[in-house]
């Protein structure tokens, strides 16, 4: 028996994204590590569904399981104002594979102080890898967010003007959730280790150290991610009142007091 899909809507979130707890669960859901390794063909097979439901023409026999399993490949590969297929490096699917790499590179490498700046140098990189492939696509650099502002569109999705004020608050926002995402690692971690390696058996081990640490970023980061991402809504809601008063005044100009919000994606 072929399911209804009739008033399936696939960009109708599945958790509530108002909540905290909604917004976890679906940064949880996308930013699955194992869709790293999903493969190109694939990827490009959940577009096609994704695009074709959009338009109401799935093919016949599609399941509701196989939409959302495309919609959560879409969302993790594609950006989500261009559509375009994201560099996987940049991902926020990988940053737990990725974070653990860099870590462990760093922890092996650490003796010599060309080591040290080269890693460092790779981590930062790394770091802005994912800084430009999660962005804002109509803004390329935070730098040029802050002086030209931000894309801010009405509740259609149509393009209102520009904004240096929900710019700022989307930095803001993107600046707390990065902290947060390391913060737990690089501060209980070091604890965590020091206890561990004064124990009796953990002495007898020290090769393992390396490893274990590794593993232990690993699991701070499968968790800390989606934690991180839900702090804030991804699209952000934004009052007029709060916008620059040119910018307020074009809003009334065009709709009245009929739209009180604008909003915008942050970028992650």
């Amino acid at each position: 028996m072929e399911a209804d899909l009739s008033g399936f809507n696939i960009d109708a979130p599945r958790w509530d994204q108002r909540t905290f707890l909604g917004r976890v669960k679906h940064f949880l859901n996308i930013t699955d590590p194992r869709t790293v390794f999903v493969s190109e063909r694939e990827l490009d097979w959940a577009k096609v569904m994704v695009e074709k439901s959009r338009m109401g023409v799935v093919p016949p026999g599609t399941q509701v399981e196989q939409l959302l399993y495309a919609k959560k490949l879409y969302d993790s590969a594609f950006h989500p104002d261009t559509g375009e297929k994201m560099n996987v490096i940049g991902r926020m699917s990988f940053q737990l594979p990725g974070g653990m790499i860099i870590t462990g590179f760093m922890l092996q490498f650490y003796r010599t102080m060309p080591a040290v700046i080269f890693w460092q140098w790779v981590n930062q990189s790394f770091n802005a890898l994912v800084n430009y492939t999660n962005r804002n696509a109509a803004s390329p650099t935070s730098v040029r967010e802050l002086i030209k502002g931000i894309c801010v569109k009405d509740r259609n999705e149509n393009e209102i003007g520009h904004s240096r004020r929900a710019a700022a608050i989307g930095i803001t926002q993107v600046v707390i959730s990065r902290i947060t995402m390391s913060a737990p690692g690089m501060i209980l971690l070091p604890v965590i280790m020091e206890r561990l390696e004064k124990l009796h058996f953990m002495q007898k081990v020290k090769v393992l150290h390396a490893p274990l640490q590794v593993m232990l970023s690993g699991c701070f980061l499968i968790f800390m991610v989606p934690v991180a991402c839900g702090l804030f809504p991804q699209k952000c809601e934004l009052p007029v009142s709060y916008l620059e008063p040119k910018l307020q005044d074009t809003i009334k100009a065009k709709y009245g007091e009929l739209e009180p919000y604008v909003y915008f994606n942050k970028g992650l």
